[in-house]
């Protein structure tokens, strides 16, 4: 009789034991009081559940967008204004200004590029652009140059049409409009805003210096362009991006004259429209332009007429050394005249004169868009007259192998002389004036 009980016993604890689980398996545990679970993403929410479960909506169904909640598309601008600047911080808040007055009723934007300006351009254009998304800046460090920021502006926009304008408010802006309504006709590739076509006016080029350089510029130039144009010196024209594009490939993108680089880059003859424009007077910086900037323009028009045969800043460095052949052999005719410190002396010190002339004139022509300063000036310097001095070890050396193997002195000289060229051009481009 005990042994029944105890087995009674037995079987009532493994039925309680078992209960809950047999009532959790009967009734979903969603369905029991105080135990409500959220419901999957997918699964409908039960209006008359708990208040927390019906505060939490559905997440949307991947398959349908109805229910999706999709950004207003960004405004792409029809025309971007690209202005490459240095030093023009007084004149960025009323060029904005002047460019939304001037195109009103144009979805537009403005991108600066400008080459790291040490009075803040930047910094300038930036506080605007927090206040307005239509302003945008590039700043370049380690490289100048109003052509390759031009480029680099260019190609950083989506918008149907580019214009490059100057930032010193000298260029009518009013004439964006009117340049880009023809554009928009299809009858032309590129409108220019001319000073020598009527209506146009040119009394803000100020002194008589300016105005003899932009006017031979304007005369060699002419005498090289497949097409008419009065004024290929003008720094204020518009064209389609995607016309810009094909031609980016074959800009030289040196100096500061790019609307005739783009002229002589194109493979077909560009139909050109001209709209007169007046050129005002600086309101406030200086003027860039200087006779430098002529040899580059001069220098952009024998790569086009050679074909881009020879790079323009190698022909620079060669024609800089012919002069400082000149500079080397004045100096050791002036010591040879005066002093009485012997050949060897003598030659050294018209040697190292000779090499600081070409340092500099290469500084301020060559390689004008990456000119040293400060320190960095007297670093190159260092570096300059060694590298030059290897090439003038390799001139020698290789002369006279030839000169001994019944080389004609003359030929033998000349093929040192052009190794001595090419080996100072290219370590010099890589150690001196390497783009940081």
């Amino acid at each position: 009789m005990s042994e029944l009980v105890s087995l009674f016993q037995v079987d009532s604890l493994i039925a309680w034991i078992q209960l809950p689980w047999v009532v959790i398996a009967a009734f979903p545990l969603t369905a029991t009081v105080g135990l409500v679970s959220p419901p999957l993403p997918d699964s409908p929410v039960d209006s008359t559940g708990p208040a927390y479960a019906t505060d939490r909506k559905p997440m949307p169904d991947s398959s349908s967008t109805s229910d999706t909640v999709v950004p207003p598309p960004s405004i792409i601008p029809v025309l971007s204004v690209i202005v490459p600047c240095f030093n023009e911080r007084p004149n960025v808040a009323p060029m904005i200004a002047a460019l939304d007055a001037a195109l009103t009723g144009v979805a537009w934007e403005v991108i600066y590029v400008d080459d790291n300006s040490p009075d803040g351009t930047t910094q300038e254009v930036r506080r605007i652009a927090r206040l307005d998304s239509r302003v945008r800046c590039i700043r370049r460090i380690g490289r100048r140059g109003l052509a390759s920021a031009v480029i680099e502006g260019a190609l950083s926009s989506s918008a149907d049409y580019v214009a490059v304008i100057d930032g010193d408010l000298q260029h009518d802006e009013t004439r964006l409009p009117v340049m880009l309504k023809a554009l928009r006709t299809g009858a032309y590739d590129i409108a220019v805003a001319s000073r020598h076509v009527a209506g146009g006016d040119n009394a803000g080029l100020s002194g008589r210096f300016r105005h003899v350089l932009s006017d031979g510029g304007i005369w060699l130039a002419q005498a090289f362009m497949p097409v008419r144009l009065t004024d290929p010196m003008s720094g204020f024209f518009m064209l389609p991006r995607s016309l810009f594009e094909d031609l980016a490939r074959g800009l030289n993108g040196q100096g500061f004259k790019i609307l005739l680089d783009l002229i002589l880059s194109s493979p077909a003859p560009l139909r050109v429209l001209e709209v007169p424009a007046r050129f005002r007077e600086r309101a406030a910086g200086e003027s860039k332009m200087d006779a430098l900037v002529m040899v580059q323009f001069a220098g952009l028009l024998l790569d086009k007429v050679l074909g881009g045969f020879l790079p323009l800043r190698f022909f620079s460095f060669a024609l800089v050394g012919a002069l400082g052949i000149l500079v080397h052999l004045a100096v050791l005719g002036l010591l040879r005249e005066s002093t009485m410190l012997g050949f060897e002396t003598e030659q050294a010190l018209g040697t190292v004169v000779a090499m600081v002339f070409n340092f500099q004139l290469n500084n301020a022509v060559t390689y004008r868009d990456q000119r040293l300063k400060g320190p960095r000036l007297w670093r190159g310097l260092l570096l300059f007259m060694i590298v030059c001095g290897f090439g003038a070890v390799a001139n020698v050396g290789i002369a006279q192998m030839l000169y001994e193997q019944h080389t004609n002195w003359t030929v033998a000289g000349g093929i040192g002389a052009m190794i001595g060229v090419v080996w100072n051009y290219a370590v010099s481009a890589t150690l001196v004036w390497r783009t940081r």
